[in-house]
């Protein structure tokens, strides 16, 4: 993890807390429940921030005994966090908007409530995008999903400016706790799918992406003493992913040979992928008599069968444990 990430995360943090001093300065003033909703958010775009600060100093530091892939699962971790809070602050936005109902409240100053709020909502948009750029710039799940969650509070401060609005021009003060209970499908929906990604990643799930970019550079680059490629398998661990495969050289080949091709497809991986640093494991299979009639060599002196055809490799030949297409 670059060390240049721990900035963006610090004033997230620090921007988050001051958002959420003002918001709930604004339900003080007001006493409007979907300006509860808002602030309960941004007390979770704090807790996250302050999560998300700590994951990310941990995955930056170096493997060890205990670690020996590193620290960068903590980043599911962190987003998982998150995306619970989320959730659960859904669910009580949506049990305060019903007991609202049931018992309706007096609203005041509306017009000063609008203001903070529409301060309030200019300043997440605003580092909502500067940390999904960042995100994006430095491939950190940490960062990309913190800045969606202070997006969508940022969405979320926009419903609100609309409903206080439409309060005060209207005087139905019903709209506050309808506002409230779409605000809370918004949260839960959007911490469900934090929580889903961070399963996702906890579980070791296959990243297309990922898989789709590492088999396009093993097609531009491919020689013809690769025979074969099968069996791949890509793990995250934050910037870091750990790929293995079986790769099929000519059974001929010295180690020495062996050895030079592995390197030489490893450093092309590392030299040419974008998303991070890849740690490559190869286990080696030496060709067989079914390799011949795929083997793109046009030289070899121990060919069994004529060449019979070219196969192209994907995502569909590559991930299965089989070799050109055949059961292994």
């Amino acid at each position: 993890m670059q060390p240049s990430v721990l900035p963006y995360i610090r004033i997230s943090f620090i921007i988050s807390a001051l958002i959420c001093g003002v918001k709930f300065w604004a339900y003080l003033i007001t006493g409007s429940l979907v300006i509860l909703s808002d602030a309960l958010e941004s007390i979770i775009n704090v807790a996250g921030a302050a999560f998300a600060w700590y994951s990310i100093y941990l995955a930056g530091k170096p493997k060890d005994l205990d670690h020996p892939y590193g620290h960068g699962k903590i980043e599911f971790f962190s987003i998982g966090f998150e995306g619970g809070m989320i959730f659960l602050a859904g669910i009580g936005i949506a049990v305060q908007a019903v007991l609202y109902f049931i018992e309706p409240k007096e609203l005041v100053q509306l017009q000063t409530g609008i203001w903070l709020s529409i301060a309030a909502g200019l300043a997440n948009f605003i580092l909502g995008s500067v940390l999904l750029l960042k995100g994006k710039q430095y491939n950190s799940i940490t960062l990309k999903g913190n800045g969606h969650h202070i997006l969508s509070d940022g969405y979320t401060s926009l419903g609100v400016i609309l409903a206080l609005g439409l309060i005060w021009l209207t005087g139905y003060k019903w709209i506050d706790p309808l506002a409230s209970v779409i605000a809370a499908v918004v949260l839960i929906y959007t911490g469900a799918r934090l929580v889903r990604k961070a399963i996702r990643g906890l579980m070791d799930e296959m990243d297309m992406n990922v898989v789709e970019e590492i088999t396009g550079i093993l097609i531009q680059n491919r020689r013809p003493d690769w025979i074969d490629v099968h069996n791949l398998r890509v793990q995250r661990y934050g910037n870091n992913f750990h790929v293995d495969c079986h790769v099929t050289l000519p059974y001929y080949f010295s180690l020495e040979q062996v050895h030079k091709e592995i390197s030489d497809m490893d450093e092309l991986l590392n030299r040419n992928f974008e998303k991070g640093t890849i740690e490559f494991f190869i286990h080696t299979d030496p060709c067989i008599e079914l390799s011949c009639a795929h083997c793109l060599l046009s030289e070899c002196a121990v060919r069994r069968k004529p060449f019979a055809g070219k196969i192209e490799w994907n995502s569909d030949n590559l991930l299965p444990n089989r070799k050109h297409q055949f059961p292994a």
